[in-house]
């Protein structure tokens, strides 16, 4: 009986060691790989790649891809002044990165690399009206927080929000293009329900979102 109970114990934690389902806390904070940031396709032959898709496999995206496309978004490519790969008008960085995966709705933190859980449940249907939402990888939710914009009247915020949102999905459009990954920039959303899902603040701003993922067969 008591080699038996002891069998039982050593199974348990062996198991709840292995299993990252059994770990609170390892769902609430994923720490990314460090991005390789060399090498990659030519620049230009990415330009000649670019493009939009709209068919996706439901295949995920290894650690190191997923580390090295948000770096490519938005991560810091200065440390020493903690500046972006994408620009902000007078650097407020005011759109931030949401990852919608099956697992749940992450923030993308730039300065730590690292995705912090904000929702715990798949929100990947709700970041658009087409089909192929919910199948693909992951879908990348650009939201602007007006309140960090200081010093422009509120036009002024909502086209440099624009603007710089856009700067973050040319990058993944071209990062895309050099890793063979299919993805679409998308406007159709139903915003009222996504930023109530997403918890966001009156001064957050959804602005579009983007699809990423593996193309369809």
């Amino acid at each position: 009986m008591k080699k038996a109970m002891v069998l039982l114990t050593v199974w348990y934690l062996v198991f709840s060691v292995s299993s990252p389902m059994t770990s609170s806390a390892a769902r609430k904070e994923i720490k990314l790989l460090k991005p390789v940031t060399t090498g990659g396709m030519p620049l230009m032959a990415a330009l000649n790649k670019r493009q939009s898709s709209r068919s996706f496999s439901q295949q995920k995206l290894p650690d190191q891809v997923l580390s090295n496309l948000l770096w490519a978004a938005t991560g810091v490519n200065r440390p020493d002044s903690g500046k972006r790969t994408a620009p902000t008008a007078m650097n407020n960085q005011e759109v931030a990165v949401y990852v919608a995966l099956e697992e749940g709705l992450y923030l993308y933190i730039a300065k730590k690399h690292s995705l912090e859980l904000v929702v715990d449940k798949d929100l990947r249907s709700l970041t658009g009206k087409q089909g192929f939402v919910n199948k693909a990888a992951l879908n990348l939710v650009y939201v602007a927080d007006i309140s960090k914009a200081a010093g422009f009247n509120r036009e002024e915020k909502l086209l440099y929000a624009a603007a710089d949102t856009g700067f973050i999905g040319q990058n993944v459009y071209l990062f895309c293009a050099s890793e063979g990954l299919s993805t679409v920039i998308r406007g159709w959303i139903d915003r009222d329900d996504l930023g109530k899902a997403m918890n966001l603040k009156s001064d957050q701003m959804i602005i579009l979102s983007q699809t990423v993922g593996y193309p369809g067969r």
